[in-house]
């Protein structure tokens, strides 16, 4: 049996994002784990956690799902802090060693010192912007994927060793006509994929 750690990564604002989109997905994701057989803890970056717990559920977790609302093209503040406070604090026991070099050899790359190898993680994000921003050189993104747009925390979990599975995101978030409906059935077909067919 596998185990899933849920991160809430939202953080309210009161008529503008107060976190019900968030809690829809999360919601659906923690029914498809439990329905797949998978161990389910959660993490939510708006609460008083404790760092040591939070590190717990990070060394029990087989895979990490984070999901979270893009806010000013990166992560909201305050799931920031979460990650400096988390990551940090896993030094030597959870998160990562070192940068990975070595006075010794230098064949060891910057990066190479996570000690969260074997785990994976997926991105699921809430967007305001169209799809039509990425992969076009004249659009917002300049060029940028999805993926690319959003390599800050890509990289962080490379850093300790994580390894990617494929990122969901719904986008125009605000828009009148939003299928939600269509949107779930995507989100559920994206978890299928990377943590039942892909295993």
């Amino acid at each position: 049996m596998k185990n899933v750690l849920i991160i809430n990564g939202h953080q309210r604002y009161d008529e503008v994002a107060e976190g019900k989109l968030t809690k829809l997905f999360i919601d659906t994701a923690d029914e498809f784990f439990s329905k797949n057989g998978f161990n389910v803890k959660h993490s939510v970056v708006e609460s008083d956690y404790v760092i040591k717990d939070e590190l717990e559920k990070f060394d029990w977790a087989d895979y990490i799902l984070f999901q979270y609302p893009v806010y000013w093209m990166g992560v909201p503040w305050i799931t920031k802090k979460y990650i400096d406070e988390i990551f940090s604090a896993g030094v030597n026991t959870v998160t990562y060693v070192s940068d990975g070099r070595s006075r010794h050899d230098a064949s060891k790359r910057y990066g190479s010192g996570g000690l969260m190898q074997g785990k994976k993680y997926m991105l699921s994000l809430t967007y305001n912007c169209p799809t039509t921003e990425f992969d076009d050189k004249d659009g917002f993104f300049d060029g940028l994927s999805l993926d690319e747009a959003n390599i800050a925390t890509h990289k962080l979990f490379q850093f300790c060793g994580a390894e990617p599975l494929e990122t969901y995101a719904i986008h125009d978030i605000f828009k009148s006509d939003l299928d939600i409906d269509s949107e779930l059935t995507r989100f559920k077909a994206t978890l299928e994929k990377n943590f039942i067919t892909g295993q």
